[in-house]
C-alpha cells in the first residue's frame, strides 16, 4: 500500500498543474470564442443593415416613380378635362350671347312698336 499511496501522491501532484493549466487555457479559449461570436454577430448586424438600406432605397425609388406617373396621369386627365370644359363653356357662352342678342332685339322692337318678325330666328342646334 505504501507504494500505491506514493504513486497516487505523485500522480496527484503531477496532475494538479496540468489541470490548472487546462483551466487557464479553457478560460483563454472561452475569451477567444466570445470575441469570435461577438465579431460574427457584428457582421450579421452589418449585413442586415445593408440589406435593409438597399431594400428601402429601392422601395423609395419605386414609390417616387409611381407617384410621378400617377401625378402625370392626373395632370393629363385634368388638362384634357379642362380643355373640354373650356370648349363647352365657350359654346354655351356663344349660344347665350346669340339668345340674348335676339331677345334684346325683340324687346327693342316691342318698345318702339315694330311688329315685323325678328331677322334671326332661334336656332336650337347652337
Amino acid at each position: 500500500m505504501n507504494k500505491f499511496a506514493a504513486c497516487m501522491l505523485a500522480v496527484t501532484l503531477t496532475a494538479a498543474p496540468l489541470l490548472a493549466q487546462t483551466a487557464t487555457q479553457d478560460t483563454k479559449n472561452a475569451g477567444h470564442e466570445t470575441a469570435a461570436a461577438t465579431k460574427d454577430a457584428g457582421h450579421a448586424v452589418s449585413t442586415g443593415t445593408k440589406k435593409t438600406y438597399h431594400k428601402s432605397k429601392r422601395g423609395t425609388k419605386t414609390a417616387a416613380r409611381k407617384t410621378k406617373n400617377g401625378t402625370e396621369s392626373v395632370a393629363d386627365k385634368a388638362g384634357h378635362d379642362t380643355k373640354v370644359v373650356a370648349k363647352d363653356t365657350a359654346h354655351g357662352t356663344e349660344k347665350a350671347a346669340d339668345v340674348t342678342a335676339r331677345d334684346t332685339k325683340k324687346i327693342g322692337k316691342k318698345i318702339i312698336g315694330d311688329k315685323s318678325p325678328t331677322t334671326t330666328p332661334h336656332d336650337p342646334s347652337k
